[in-house]
């Protein structure tokens, strides 16, 4: 499908391409369903907005908005069974558009750390975010669904929810190629630079 994305991007074409496996979390459908390295690939064409949601409230705010752009969007979903996020409680609705947000802010409101997580992943950014809290770490959540969205705000907004100065560490089961754009020289990446296995889901995550 990759010439038609191409295509797609180049004329600006209103379509919405939706994807339905998204990372190594598929388990046993194996390495052949895994799509390890396409998800940067489609971040790499110039014009085409991607869109990896965490949830289905992430997903519905995607969708509304996928309908009002004018060129094409291409969405990662999951088959995974995921737990939904909580739209009273975290500001999805506002966030989602603006590409990247701060989802859950450190209980201090000043974070030594900042976890980056897109999709699947944003659920284990939380637990870690609790998990640090009970050792007396402070961290802050941020969902990236989108890079092209988050390019497009005003600096003093990207610089407000990724602030320079603070560590961070990017979680996505995927490649970690163009991360470093956002966790910095000094900041770390959680991610896959190798094809997946045929395994169970929890078996492939502890072993790649």
């Amino acid at each position: 499908i990759r010439p038609s994305l191409r295509l797609a991007a180049i004329m600006q074409c209103h379509s919405i391409f939706v994807f339905t496996h998204d990372s190594i979390g598929v388990g046993e459908d194996g390495p052949t369903h895994q799509p390890v390295e396409h998800l940067m690939s489609f971040r790499a064409i110039p014009g085409l907005t991607v869109i990896r949601p965490a949830d289905a409230n992430e997903t519905s705010a995607a969708w509304k908005l996928a309908v009002q752009l004018k060129g094409p969007v291409a969405f990662a979903l999951t088959r995974q069974k995921l737990p939904i996020l909580d739209a009273a409680r975290y500001p999805i609705s506002a966030g989602l558009p603006k590409g990247a947000y701060i989802l859950s802010e450190a209980r201090n409101f000043q974070p030594e750390l900042i976890l980056i997580a897109t999709g699947s992943e944003v659920h284990l950014a939380l637990a870690a975010q609790e998990q640090l809290a009970s050792q007396g770490k402070s961290a802050r959540v941020v969902s990236m669904p989108s890079w092209e969205l988050f390019e497009k705000q005003s600096e003093d907004y990207r610089l407000s929810v990724l602030p320079s100065g603070i560590p961070k560490l990017a979680i996505e089961a995927g490649a970690t190629l163009g991360w470093h754009k956002y966790v910095g020289e000094k900041g770390a990446i959680i991610g896959i630079d190798r094809f997946g296995v045929s395994a169970p889901l929890d078996a492939v995550m502890k072993n790649l």
